[in-house]
């Protein structure tokens, strides 16, 4: 009995050992700046890194400003028009490359691509594609839309190439929930008479439903916080950049182009608040469509 306590209280520490630094890391770099950011949320800015305490003023400041609650409004828009899309589009890829093709490594390689390039230069490539005077989808269509300059399509262009960015990565995590279904399951269909729509709905779908789940979670919370993608397509000077800025992005303004560091905490609590929202109203929902049975 000593000698199986001493190996537990051993692989305890041993355990401890191997999560510190992972541990270490998030709290130096995740949750002590958060909860300095609420301490900065009640302050104001004052020269050299100072600040004053001044209650919920940058609050009350914050939710009677109309650029809030537009760039509020476009990140909530950035989600709808990318989650939905973009899962649906991933889990058809998955499917397709789960399915007997010729050269499907190729093809979840190229699907993957995007995942591994840097944020910045697929925004730079298609800022080029999208460009009013010189660019591709212009030239090839015989238009001239200013898909970045014109408010009624800045948030959608920019939610094309965010759907177009994350497609590959969102496929291989479904693709690795289809490849754990049992073929048993689609033979049974087979011989009672199932069509591929009907095995799609009735077991393929409810067995890849908790994969979908977390891809759906990631997805929202990568949606919501969209910054570098929107920063790097839309400028200060872009006419259209009101209806195209996000939450992070008026952080940024906010924080380090005004040096209102107070309030611009002040909207990162609040997307804090709302990621929280989301998330808690997705794991309350979905106990009516995840199935964990095996």
């Amino acid at each position: 009995m000593q000698n199986t306590s001493k190996l537990a209280r051993d692989g305890a520490k041993w355990g401890l050992l191997m999560v510190a630094p992972t541990i270490i890391g998030l709290l130096v770099l995740n949750i002590y700046p958060f909860i300095d950011a609420i301490r900065m949320s009640f302050s104001k800015s004052l020269p050299f890194g100072m600040f004053e305490f001044e209650g919920i003023d940058n609050y009350v400041e914050m939710f009677q400003n109309a650029e809030f609650w537009k760039a509020t409004w476009n990140t909530i828009l950035f989600c709808i028009l990318t989650v939905p899309v973009g899962i649906f589009l991933a889990l058809l890829v998955a499917v397709l490359l789960n399915s007997k093709i010729r050269g499907r490594t190729t093809f979840r390689a190229i699907f993957f691509l995007p995942m591994v390039v840097a944020p910045a230069a697929v925004a730079m490539v298609w800022k080029w594609i999208f460009n009013t005077q010189y660019g591709i989808i212009n030239s090839v269509f015989g238009v001239n839309v200013g898909w970045l300059t014109d408010s009624r399509f800045v948030l959608f262009t920019c939610a094309v190439v965010q759907i177009w960015s994350n497609i590959g990565y969102d496929a291989v995590l479904l693709l690795a929930g289809l490849q754990n279904v049992s073929a048993t399951l689609y033979e049974a269909a087979d011989l009672d008479g199932a069509s591929k729509v009907k095995q799609f709905f009735s077991i393929t779908l409810p067995m890849v439903s908790p994969t979908l789940f977390v891809v759906m979670i990631m997805r929202l919370m990568s949606s919501l916080k969209v910054f570098d993608l929107i920063y790097m397509m839309v400028d200060d000077a872009n006419p259209a950049l009101n209806d195209a800025q996000s939450l992070m992005s008026l952080f940024y303004r906010q924080s380090f182009i005004a040096g209102d560091k107070g309030y611009a905490s002040a909207i990162v609590v609040w997307t804090v608040l709302l990621i929280g929202v989301v998330t808690i109203f997705q794991f309350w929902g979905q106990k009516k469509w995840v199935n964990y049975e095996v």
